[in-house]
């Protein structure tokens, strides 16, 4: 899997968001994620991870490792 596969994804369920996504192993499976978007604001961290997942669920299977960091602007 290409990390833009991830980025187009997550951009149609956060499209007000910054999104950076890197393969980190550079095997197609293991990815990094930083996203900051609004609609994590006045959210915990559960949920926000929770929302990623959910963005994500058609490409899980194909994802063995998925770092995520997600913050709300200003944070």
């Amino acid at each position: 899997m290409h990390p833009d596969e991830i980025q187009r994804s997550l951009a149609e369920t956060f499209p007000a968001a910054a999104i950076s996504v890197e393969d980190y192993t550079g095997g197609g499976d293991h990815f990094s994620v930083h996203i900051t978007s609004p609609a994590f604001a006045g959210r915990s961290l559960v949920e926000r991870h929770q929302m990623v997942y959910r963005a994500l669920a058609a490409l899980m299977p194909r994802i063995h490792a998925l770092q995520l960091k997600t913050d709300a602007p200003g944070e």
